[in-house]
């Protein structure tokens, strides 16, 4: 079925479908297969949601060539809007932390959107990645192991083969790659937490998540790194990936992230704050939060990676105010 969004756009449309294959089907490839069955959907729209994630074969990313087989269940969660462009290479600002023939570790800014899709229909990472390696278009979602908002800033992994794209996505389920970032809240924690609590898309609001105990598993590690007067730094370590999950979790035990409107974020000060600390606030429009750092096994060398991303400009400014702010009112 297709339902409507609750986007502002009123051109997209939420895509919810699933089915299992018939027999008939085994041996053949998944993006024909798939246009046999929706007919209504053009090809080359099936391809682009088998590269982004969003259909899959019992529950798992695959690449639009991958042999079907009777009774696997594929499954579409996709928006559904203006053509989205996942083969065009263009020039996306990104870092490289490491690089080798089998995978890159990137640095991405905040603001860049990670792959096409309702309302960005190109200028993505994905489209800086293929003009980087356009290699890169073999693979789904150009080889990205798990993504971030447009707004999180940080580390992102990428595999350029399949071999290593299939094992990392392993690993990542696994739970084997070590992922902590850097999170500004509002609110002073007393000490570190595991926040241990479902999460499933909102259904008033399917662009937000939200606790429910009919959600998937999320967990997230918390410790406190610095504590402000109104703020506390802290580090989060995901043990599970959900969409907005350290957004969600933190706003749900009272801590929403500083700048993060959309899970409660209020613009919160400390008593007599000092005046460039007030601006540097108000000026901040996106959630406090950066990927800080990768620790994982190379799936083809064995060796032990680990990769750090420095605070991007605008947080360290801030954190630079919230210091300015506390020794303002020292004694």
């Amino acid at each position: 079925m297709i339902h409507d969004s609750d986007s502002d756009a009123s051109d997209i449309q939420l895509v919810s479908l699933a089915c299992e294959i018939a027999v008939e089907y085994t041996g053949k490839r998944l993006d024909k297969v798939a246009v046999h069955i929706w007919p209504d959907f053009s090809r080359t729209q099936i391809s682009g949601w088998i590269k982004s994630g969003e259909l899959t074969v019992d529950e798992s990313s695959v690449v639009p060539s991958y042999k079907v087989m009777g009774g696997q269940r594929i499954q579409i969660k996709a928006t559904l809007g203006a053509e989205q462009d996942w083969h065009q290479p263009q020039v996306v600002p990104f870092g490289i932390v490491f690089e080798d023939e089998h995978l890159l570790v990137i640095d991405k800014p905040a603001g860049v959107v990670v792959h096409p899709g309702a309302g960005n229909h190109d200028k993505t990472l994905v489209n800086g990645l293929l003009k980087f390696d356009d290699q890169l278009a073999g693979l789904p979602r150009a080889g990205l192991i798990h993504r971030l908002d447009k707004d999180t800033s940080g580390l992102l992994l990428v595999a350029r083969t399949n071999k290593c794209f299939k094992l990392l996505t392993i690993a990542l389920k696994k739970r084997e790659i070590q992922r902590r970032y850097h999170a500004l809240v509002e609110g002073v924690l007393t000490g570190g937490m595991t926040i241990d609590v479902p999460l499933a898309r909102d259904p008033h609001n399917r662009t937000r998540q939200k606790v429910r105990e009919s959600g998937r598993i999320a967990i997230t590690h918390v410790k406190v790194l610095e504590r402000f007067r109104a703020h506390t730094l802290v580090e989060a370590k995901l043990e599970t990936g959900r969409t907005h999950q350290i957004r969600v979790h933190m706003s749900h035990i009272g801590f929403p992230l500083l700048g993060d409107t959309r899970y409660g974020a209020r613009l919160r000060l400390p008593k007599q704050p000092h005046p460039d600390l007030v601006n540097g606030i108000k000026s901040f429009k996106r959630q406090a939060l950066h990927a800080k750092s990768l620790r994982f096994s190379h799936p083809v060398t064995d060796e032990w990676i680990e990769c750090d991303s420095c605070r991007p400009v605008d947080l360290k400014l801030l954190l630079d105010l919230l210091h300015q702010d506390m020794n303002s009112h020292v004694g």
